[in-house]
């Protein structure tokens, strides 16, 4: 029996374009700087002997917790070319969340920048597996990156993973007891590259802005995918609004990729629907649902291709898109499509399914279900969590949703942020679409919250759109025009500003524990003098 012959590695990615496109650039930075593909490779290369002098090898773990940067980008594209696997920590955490993840993924080396010093202190001393710790902006006396870098050889490595290797441990963001652990092959994160370049339109001569952070899945595939086609990523250390307006604005980025929350923080600018867009060709959207009235008012402002991607990242990668064609549909007729989240993306096969597994008619709610490529290898020392995610052969993220006649999906929402008032389900999403339509809102998530009567009950947190007031009554009287009585948000909330993590998705577990304070308003519907909301018209 012979072996199955060898395939190209994600490793090899940035070599192979290299050789074609030397001199074009691969990462561009917000100081002007520039990194060629040639450059790029050089710096992974010397990276890459640098640690293995160190002993570090395949198999072995690297954590990194930093901003984005070109340098976090060497430090996994060195994994890839190790066979080493790279552990993404979102810069989010506390220390205490550092430690928890440290010890479960027990890595041996550490990358971090330097405005995490104090929240590292003595990391090396708690966690003893770790061998290596550099800080990657080289301040202060610590060892520093450049230093490592400067100690290896641009040599080419020899290939030494295949599709089988683990190539990352990422976890997740942990909303309900500890944070698991997915673990990521090399099979799922070249497929989830190969999908984006069946579906998102990459060319050579693009420039692409990723928002998505690199310790996501988004963001990091977002950057394989210009390192395999050639294109150039710009890079930011963060999201920030005004900054990204000036990016899309300033004539030299073709794509981006940005969250619903993201789209909405800088339409409101001042003066972005003043500016022109000539140079941008195609805004990507998703990692979280988009009201109908805000994609509107993003496709008039931008007014490039608009494509939408769903998908269950960490863990299963793109599911379904809603491509520029079907946004076209939408605006010549077909605006139910805007509520979409499209149809099975290349090389899915997806089901609606019930809590049996069985398949749901068209039309009828159920959990989204899908095969492919680019789903996890299962979750670290989870057994049982990785049974019930691949039960019966297919894997669910707990997605609700329908598909229509023509297979098209619509979501409900996530299966644990369904609202049950009085015996009847409610899919906030419905909700916030509805709410999403009115002038004076510009951001919006309901939730429910418990009610002795009704069990639970609806409750809305909008932020109001620049210069606007919002009012309950009237919101609650918009809301009862479109929906049926039992899904008007008894409580209305206002906030300054949405809690939001660091990928631009609402925070709706915060929300879920939120009292009144300095920076929001609760207001309750009146309906009937009981304003606990036991008015049998509601």
């Amino acid at each position: 029996m012979h072996e199955s012959p060898p395939g190209v590695t994600l490793g090899e990615f940035l070599p192979l374009s290299a050789a074609r496109h030397p001199d074009r650039t691969c990462f561009a930075l917000a100081d002007g700087s520039r990194f060629t593909f040639a450059e790029t490779n050089a710096r992974v290369n010397r990276l890459v002997d640098a640690l293995r002098s160190q002993g570090l090898g395949r198999g072995d773990r690297v954590a990194v917790l930093a901003l984005d940067s070109h340098r976090y980008m060497e430090v996994v594209l060195a994994c890839m070319k190790l066979g080493a696997v790279y552990v993404p920590l979102n810069y989010r955490l506390q220390r205490d969340e550092v430690d928890t993840l440290l010890r479960r993924a027990a890595p041996v080396a550490l990358f971090h920048d330097a405005r995490y010093d104090d929240l590292l202190a003595s990391v090396a001393t708690a966690h003893p597996t770790l061998r290596l710790v550099v800080r990657l902006d080289d301040e202060g006396d610590a060892a520093g990156y450049e230093q490592l870098l400067a100690a290896g050889r641009d040599v080419e490595p020899d290939v030494v993973c295949d599709d089988r290797d683990q190539i990352a441990l990422a976890f997740t963001s942990g909303t309900t007891g500890l944070p698991k652990g997915v673990m990521q092959s090399q099979r799922m994160l070249k497929n989830i590259t190969y999908a984006g370049l069946a579906e998102y339109q990459a060319r050579p001569d693009d420039v692409r802005y990723t928002a998505a952070p690199t310790f996501h899945i988004s963001g990091v595939c977002g950057l394989f995918l210009g390192i395999a086609t050639g294109y150039s990523s710009y890079l930011l250390p963060q999201f920030e609004p005004a900054t990204v307006l000036d990016l899309l604005s300033g004539g030299e980025v073709s794509a981006a990729f940005l969250v619903p929350t993201m789209i909405s923080s800088v339409l409101q600018q001042p003066g972005a629907a003043e500016r022109s867009y000539d140079r941008l060709r195609l805004m990507i959207y998703g990692a979280s649902p988009i009201s109908p009235t805000l994609l509107r008012h993003a496709m008039e402002v931008f007014g490039c291709e608009f494509l939408q991607a769903f998908g269950a990242g960490t863990e299963a990668g793109l599911q379904s898109v809603l491509t520029p064609e079907d946004h076209r549909l939408a605006l010549a007729g077909r605006p139910e499509l805007l509520r979409s989240c499209g149809r099975p993306s290349f090389g899915v096969a997806m089901r609606v399914v019930d809590a049996d597994l069985r398949e749901v008619g068209v039309g009828e709610v159920g959990e989204v279900a899908t095969r492919s490529d680019q789903v996890m290898d299962g979750y670290l020392e989870m057994p049982e969590e990785t049974a019930r995610a691949f039960a019966g052969g297919w894997f669910r993220a707990g997605d609700m949703g329908y598909r229509d006649e023509e297979g098209y999906l619509y979501l409900h929402g996530r299966a644990k942020d369904m609202i049950i008032r009085g015996g009847e389900n409610i899919y906030p999403i419905e909700i916030e679409t509805v709410l999403a339509e009115h002038p004076s809102i510009a951001q919006v998530a309901v939730v429910g919250v418990d009610d002795e009567h009704w069990g639970e009950v609806v409750r809305a947190f909008v932020v109001p759109a620049a210069g606007q007031v919002v009012d309950a009554e009237v919101l609650r009287a918009h809301c009862a025009s479109r929906l049926a009585r039992y899904k008007v948000p008894r409580d209305v909330v206002v906030l300054d500003a949405m809690p939001l993590n660091a990928s631009g998705k609402i925070l709706k577990r915060e929300l879920r524990t939120r009292i009144d304070g300095p920076n929001m308003t609760l207001t309750s519907g009146s309906g009937s003098a009981d304003t606990r909301g036991h008015d049998p018209r509601v």
